[in-house]
């Protein structure tokens, strides 16, 4: 038994691929494995990884037809024979001693998973960004230095970001939480990151920089295309999970809000050519809640903005009379907001 299994998956990652690998064979930790899965790709990326794994025995290559990440990474948790787990993504980089710290961390402590933090850079632009998601500086100020349990996290659970890579794991954690990524689907990372969580009893907020995210125009989920109706199955399933782990009750009415507001952002970045097709799905979901037993308690939880697009998307047909009458509505209450305050000034 290897001390980490790494995983990366693999879809047409050509340009930064021996890069990636990189970061993993030049690990201080060098008592690993690296289980690739080359999900179809159509670029030099099986050729590079055969190559890459005849000149080092810790990298097994394997290849599937095209099927998403959320399968390979399935796939690849049944070759993984580590004492914990890491996830890469085949396009981005590690700090060169991230795998010996976190293993020692999760050795000391006993830990499920710890989380760490992530910097984005532009490919593009050259420059490295922090953003919020990836900081998590929420969770940094109230569980820095504390081993905690999900029951200790409260509405803190909804500022760790889903992303495997920003977590590294004790694998018979994992195989006993029955947790797998969504499969078909982008956005496959949620259900696995809800399932753990549920399940974790051990957890742990490293605050450090440890893995640097890649943004640039190809990446899997930056170009908005049609598959970011995605999003809608994805909710849903979380949701489920939800109620599953007997959690709904206690936070249906941030579930119903978050609902509304990410399936709206994605609609927002979604390609115009796409726009009716998600605008379709979207109706095609919100309706259901019309005739559910739980509507009335939806409909009060939702906060106005929320609410303004739940009843837009009911009312239209097509994305420009949705648009336009969710800026309406807007609009006015913002004038109301404006007229109350004023209101309020003369009556002081």
């Amino acid at each position: 038994m290897v001390k980490v299994s790494v995983i990366m998956p693999v879809y047409n990652g050509e340009d930064f691929l021996a890069e990636s690998i990189g970061c993993i064979l030049n690990q201080t930790l060098t008592d690993l494995e690296l289980i690739c899965v080359d999900d179809g790709s159509v670029d030099d990326s099986l050729n590079i990884l055969n190559e890459l794994a005849g000149s080092d025995s810790r990298i097994q290559v394997y290849h599937q037809e095209n099927r998403g990440g959320g399968a390979a990474r399935n796939v690849a948790l049944t070759y993984a024979s580590g004492e914990y787990v890491y996830f890469m993504d085949a396009d981005d980089k590690l700090e060169l001693d991230a795998l010996e710290k976190l293993y020692g961390l999760c050795e000391e402590k006993n830990l499920d998973f710890t989380i760490f933090k992530a910097i984005n850079y532009d490919e593009d632009t050259g420059k490295y960004y922090e953003t919020p998601d990836y900081s998590m500086e929420k969770l940094a100020t109230q569980m820095k230095g504390k081993v905690f349990s999900f029951d200790d996290l409260g509405d803190l659970i909804f500022n760790i970001t889903v992303t495997p890579w920003s977590k590294f794991y004790n694998l018979d954690f994992v195989k006993r939480s029955g947790a797998q990524f969504a499969e078909g689907l982008i956005f496959h990372d949620n259900v696995f990151f809800w399932e753990v969580l549920f399940n974790a009893k051990r957890m742990y907020f490293l605050d450090e920089f440890l893995y640097t995210r890649r943004r640039y125009s190809k990446s899997s989920t930056g170009a908005g295309d049609k598959r970011y109706a995605n999003i809608i199955i994805i909710i849903n399933r979380n949701i489920e999970l939800f109620i599953k782990y007997d959690q709904f009750e206690r936070y249906k009415t941030t579930l119903y809000n978050k609902k509304i507001f990410w399936i709206y952002m994605r609609y927002e970045n979604i390609q115009q050519k796409y726009k009716q097709f998600f605008f379709d799905e979207m109706k095609r979901d919100f309706s259901k809640m019309l005739t559910h037993e739980r509507y009335n308690e939806f409909i009060k939880s939702l906060e106005f903005k929320n609410k303004a697009i739940y009843e837009a998307c009911i009312k239209c047909d097509n994305t420009d009379d949705f648009d336009e009458t969710l800026a309406k509505s807007l609009k006015t209450n913002k004038m109301k907001k404006a007229l109350n305050k004023v209101t309020g000034l003369f009556k002081k």
